[in-house]
């Protein structure tokens, strides 16, 4: 399995706990970082934006990738979800085990 490290931005804390609180109960993700009040700037429909958001670092492998990725979306407000899937090519292999284990 690979491992991977998926990105996505909330808009508050409340949203942040609830995602990452369901996607590690349903087995999507073994951990979930949550980091409060980053700057986020952005274009959308055509104005500038410059906004308050929370950050989720979520640790899962690429088989849950899909299943995950939904459930995002269905949890989240905004009409477009950041959600970003980094593959994992080098880590502690203890914790990449435990990534793929903690999984099943």
């Amino acid at each position: 399995m690979t491992a991977q490290l998926v990105l996505t931005t909330c808009p508050d804390e409340l949203v942040a706990k609830t995602i990452a609180q369901h996607l590690v109960k349903e087995k999507l993700a073994t951990c979930v970082n949550i980091i409060n009040n980053i700057s986020s700037i952005y274009s959308w429909e055509d104005k500038l934006y410059c906004d308050n958001e929370v950050q989720l670092l979520i640790k899962t492998t690429h088989e849950k990738f899909e299943s995950l990725n939904e459930s995002i979306n269905e949890l989240h407000p905004y009409d477009v979800v950041e959600v970003i899937a980094l593959n994992i090519q080098q880590g502690d292999q203890h914790y990449l085990n435990w990534i793929t284990t903690s999984l099943q």
